[in-house]
């Protein structure tokens, strides 16, 4: 049986590379690489349970194991950063963005989530997601944290990490809301000569289109189409941050097919 969210030919010709090749020795593999990904879709997709997918899919332990050893390698984020790079291009960009947009979104979480908090501001219990996109709402790095971290706190650790490689140092201009004013423009300027530009709102009590804030808004509106991601169902935080990473690959991958 076909579900919606299995992989088409094309979309499999983008990735099949990425995975490793076939031992030589030992048990060959009873279930293909592709038949794992189009498990691991519909679970982002459909939010369900790893022990309630059909049986049409692989069993779901073998999915999830599978899961959590690409997370563990790398191997999530390597084709994500493949294939945002491979869809700027097709849209006519260069390959590593120079401006980008910062912003967060605070989730529920549930009882079994390890890490959480309270964000007084809206009123939620659980996590918070800070997300670093690209002019076309392509993720460039997120970080799953507590939600009682406040905006500019979190994003000092995020753009830490984002900094870090020397592959990344082609950011120079990052827009954010006014939660995130204060010393981290400085603190951007100094350390990675990146600036830092507020939006701040006009009208409180009307709606405006901001300039640019309206990118990162969009893109939590794609992650809201995959059900597993309208709350946080993980345990541990970087499975969250793999789960977005997973649901964008998915997002690309139908994009750079339909192109």
């Amino acid at each position: 049986m076909r579900y919606t969210t299995d992989l088409t030919d094309a979309e499999w010709q983008l990735i099949h590379y990425c995975f490793p090749k076939p031992s030589k020795t030992g048990r060959p593999r009873k279930h293909s690489y592709r038949e794992l990904l189009n498990a691991m879709f519909y679970a982002v997709r459909t939010a369900c349970q790893w022990r309630n997918l059909p049986k049409d899919f692989a069993p779901w332990r073998t999915v999830y194991h599978y899961l959590r050893v690409w997370k563990h390698t790398g191997l999530w984020e390597q084709i994500h950063t493949h294939l945002r790079e491979h869809l700027r291009q097709v849209e006519g960009r260069q390959r590593q963005a120079t401006a980008g947009i910062i912003d967060s979104q605070s989730v529920k979480s549930t009882e079994c989530s390890g890490q959480r908090g309270y964000d007084a501001g809206k009123k939620v219990n659980g996590r918070k997601r800070h997300v670093l996109v690209d002019t076309l709402g392509l993720v460039l790095l997120v970080l799953v944290l507590p939600a009682n971290i406040q905006d500019r706190d979190a994003a000092r650790q995020l753009l830490a990490l984002f900094f870090g490689q020397s592959s990344r140092r082609s950011l120079k201009h990052i827009w954010a809301d006014g939660g995130y004013a204060g010393l981290l423009v400085a603190w951007a300027r100094k350390l990675w000569r990146c600036t830092v530009e507020i939006v701040k709102r006009t009208d409180a009590h009307a709606f405006r289109v901001l300039p640019r804030r309206w990118v990162v808004e969009r893109t939590f509106g794609w992650l809201g189409r995959y059900r597993r991601l309208n709350r946080d169902y993980e345990r541990q935080a970087r499975t969250g941050e793999c789960m977005i990473h997973v649901a964008m690959i998915r997002l690309m991958l139908a994009r750079l097919a339909r192109s």
